[in-house]
């Protein structure tokens, strides 16, 4: 029986649309965390974030992922936060194989400015941000089973590689 895979990363790593290209790939489901967030409370991440706060969007976050383990193997796709809140990455670990995208914050920051607003970057210079992101988060990060580089491919690439990953690692 396959496990799950869990992408984990900074804002702008490619977490989602490596996510879908895997499970793709895979035949799989993708649970896109901060877009089932977001269907339920039908607010973008940015007011979620804004009307609840970071500690119980953290809550909903993990309540969310636990809840999507639980069900068939797929691709899970956190938010870039998710793994560096206490105890989450390890409980993961259990029950998925969670592969870290790693990429470099210049390349976060230029990504994320192109894509969705994110919370934590709002008003803030990003990549300062994400360099203090990546300080705080990549301890946590490092934690993964396995690392695929995706600072300098193309999204499908990287996808391939997290395939392979899934197959030799996962029982996919």
């Amino acid at each position: 029986m396959p496990r799950h895979i869990v992408l984990v990363g900074l804002p702008g790593s490619g977490k989602t649309t490596v996510g879908r290209l895997v499970a793709e790939g895979l035949g799989a489901p993708v649970i896109d965390i901060d877009g089932l967030l977001v269907r339920e409370m039908g607010k973008p991440v940015s007011q979620i974030f804004g009307m609840v706060g970071e500690v119980r969007f953290r809550e909903m976050e993990r309540d969310a992922v636990k809840a999507a383990q639980a069900g068939a193997p797929g691709v899970i796709v956190p938010g870039g936060g998710w793994a560096a809140q206490p105890g989450q990455l390890e409980a993961a670990k259990t029950t998925s194989l969670v592969i870290y995208l790693q990429c470099q914050p210049s390349t976060a920051a230029k990504r994320s400015e192109e894509g969705e607003v994110r919370p934590l970057l709002i008003g803030t210079d990003p990549l300062h941000r994400m360099r203090t992101l990546l300080q705080e988060r990549e301890p946590f990060y490092l934690m993964a089973h396995q690392r695929v580089q995706a600072d300098s491919a193309a999204a499908e690439a990287v996808a391939r590689e997290v395939e392979e990953v899934a197959r030799r690692h996962a029982g996919w």
